[in-house]
């Protein structure tokens, strides 16, 4: 198969290309050529940029024909549609990443593919992090006028692994298995309670590498793609962190009513946090992966993630990482307000 993969140095696109070399396929990336790539001559790497108003734009994909194209780095409908409309007629069949994070209302668990996701209000925004929701939604839209049944949309929950740029996972195994990365940090932890609070997320190596077969199989439908609702919770975690660690830090439970007071920043401050007053979101983190169960989507241990996540971050350079978590001196502020 020729996949053509827009983004593929950083995260996921990297994932993806990795899969689908380890399973035959010829591969071109498209990227802004920032980064080095570390498949050599095994990858046709073409360079531009995914906005057509920033020189040189999409100049490097005016020719070649591809059987997929996967689509991991599409956050502005323009931005999609300029790519979509250059290639709706030289590629088979285009996945386009979106994210859970396009449903109108995330209060309840249990949200499946069929219900209502965001609007803009003004279809003009490119502003990503204030419409990130309302933006993949309509980023759907466009890639679905386009290729119409040759459109596969993959709404992933919170992707984690190793090379994850955001931290916020890594945030977890960091301080539990390498705490020293964090500075000079106490030896408690402060953990969001209760132990029960549930978590979903999807290791990129087993999105990447279904996504792939997706295409392989040119799969038509929208899916919801993380862990089953329930499987794992913040305890889970926090005890996979502690066995892969040497000498971890004990964890201390604390509930949302001192964190708030304390004014933990939730999902950045501790991430993964959302107190439970936020009723809006109370359905994040348990939407519903039936149909991408159905499709082959399978989660690896939550302990092979935790473990090849703490092996990474061991190696990389931490040194710009956990800017905005929860300083030292906030958790040890927390800790002695405990006691």
């Amino acid at each position: 198969m020729r996949l053509l993969v827009l983004g593929g140095t950083l995260f996921l696109g990297r994932h993806v290309v990795e899969a689908a070399l380890a399973r035959g396929h010829d591969v071109t990336v498209f990227t802004r050529g920032r980064r080095d790539l570390p498949w050599g001559a095994d990858v046709e790497a073409r360079t531009g940029d995914r906005d057509p108003r920033n020189a040189p734009g999409l100049a490097a994909l005016e020719s070649g024909e591809w059987d997929a194209a996967i689509d991991t780095t599409g956050y502005v409908p323009r931005v999609v549609d300029a790519s979509a409309a250059l290639l709706e007629r030289r590629v088979r069949r285009y996945l386009f990443v979106s994210s859970v994070s396009v449903y109108a209302d995330a209060s309840r668990p249990g949200v499946n593919e069929d219900a209502a996701v965001a609007a803009l209000d003004d279809p003009a925004s490119d502003d990503v992090p204030k419409h990130y929701g309302a933006l993949k939604a309509a980023c759907e839209g466009v890639v679905r006028e386009r290729f119409a049944t040759r459109a596969t949309i993959v709404r992933p929950g919170l992707i984690v692994g190793p090379h994850d740029p955001t931290d916020r996972f890594a945030y977890w195994p960091a301080r539990f298995v390498h705490p020293r990365l964090l500075g000079d940090r106490a030896p408690q932890a402060v953990v969001p309670a209760p132990r029960e609070r549930p978590i979903q997320v999807i290791d990129a190596r087993d999105l990447a590498a279904w996504m792939v077969a997706l295409v392989e199989r040119d799969v038509s439908a929208t899916f919801n793609a993380t862990s089953p609702a329930g499987r794992w919770s913040f305890g889970d975690l926090v005890n996979e962190c502690i066995a892969v660690a040497s000498a971890p830090p004990e964890p201390v439970w604390v509930d949302d009513a001192a964190l708030v007071a304390h004014h933990v920043e939730p999902w950045t401050g501790l991430p993964l946090w959302i107190p439970a007053t936020d009723a809006d979101a109370a359905g994040f983190m348990a939407v519903d992966v039936s149909r991408a169960q159905a499709a082959g989507l399978a989660c690896r241990p939550l302990a092979d993630t935790v473990r090849d996540t703490a092996a990474w971050l061991a190696g990389r350079d931490n040194a710009a990482a956990w800017l905005n978590v929860l300083t030292d001196a906030r958790e040890r502020l927390i800790l002695s307000a405990l006691r």
